[in-house]
C-alpha cells in the first residue's frame, strides 16, 4: 500500500528534483497534484524511461493533472547554501507555485523541505508514489532542455549530450576551457585542485 492510500483525505502533492549530482546548471524540482484516481499508465522513476517516452508521460501529466509547477536553484544559489539546501528550496519553490495549496506533500527521499505542511519523506519515493513519479518526470523533462538551450550560449562544454553530468567529455571540457558561468565551483572536478605551498617554504 502507498503512503498516499494511508494519508487522511485531502490534497496531496508529490515533489522530486533533478540535477543534484551534475556539474553544470540548475537543480530543477517539480510539483505535481494528480487526480484521485489516477488514469495515468507508466509512471516511474524518470532515469527508467527512454527520453521519447520521458516527453510523452510530460505532456500527458501536464494536460491531466490537478496542478503542477516547477522550481529552480541556479549554481550561484547552489555554491552558497550547498547542493541539499538549494534542491529541497527548488522543492519549496515548486509546491509554493501550485495553483492549489496541497495538505499533503510527499517527497522523494531522506529529506522533507522546510515548510509547515503535513509532509513524509520516501526513499525511492519516484518508484512508490505516483505523484512523485510525475513530478520526478516533469523535473528532468524540463531540466534536459534548459541543458539542450545552454549548450547554445555555452558551446564547447557538450551540455546537450551529457546534460551538465560529470562524465568524462564533460570533465575533459572543463579542465580545456575552464568553467563556465553556469558551472558549480564548488563541485570537486569543476576547479583545478589547489594546494597550499608548506610553510618551510615560504621565504621569510
Amino acid at each position: 500500500m502507498s503512503t498516499s492510500q494511508t494519508l487522511q483525505p485531502g490534497i496531496i502533492a508529490g515533489t522530486d528534483e533533478a540535477g543534484s549530482g551534475c556539474l553544470a546548471g540548475p537543480v530543477v524540482a517539480a510539483a505535481v497534484i494528480l487526480p484521485n484516481p489516477c488514469m495515468l499508465i507508466g509512471l516511474t522513476d524518470s532515469k527508467k524511461l527512454s527520453a521519447l517516452k520521458r516527453s510523452n508521460l510530460a505532456e500527458a501529466i501536464k494536460e491531466h493533472s490537478v496542478a503542477w509547477s516547477l522550481g529552480l536553484s541556479w549554481p550561484s544559489e547552489i555554491d552558497r547554501i550547498n547542493i541539499l539546501q538549494a534542491s529541497l528550496k527548488s522543492m519549496v519553490r515548486a509546491l509554493m507555485g501550485l495553483k492549489i495549496t496541497p495538505e499533503h506533500v510527499l517527497v522523494d527521499g531522506k529529506f522533507t523541505v522546510p515548510m509547515h505542511i503535513s509532509q513524509k519523506a520516501i526513499v525511492r519515493g519516484d518508484m512508490l508514489e505516483p505523484c512523485i513519479s510525475a513530478a520526478s518526470i516533469l523535473a528532468k523533462t524540463f531540466r534536459d532542455g534548459l541543458m539542450k538551450s545552454l549548450e547554445k550560449k555555452y558551446p564547447g562544454y557538450g551540455l546537450a549530450k551529457h546534460k551538465g553530468y560529470p562524465t568524462k567529455m564533460h570533465l575533459q571540457s572543463i579542465r580545456r576551457l575552464g568553467p563556465s558561468k553556469i558551472h558549480r565551483r564548488s563541485f570537486k572536478g569543476v576547479l583545478p585542485i589547489t594546494r597550499e605551498r608548506p610553510l618551510w617554504l615560504i621565504n621569510t
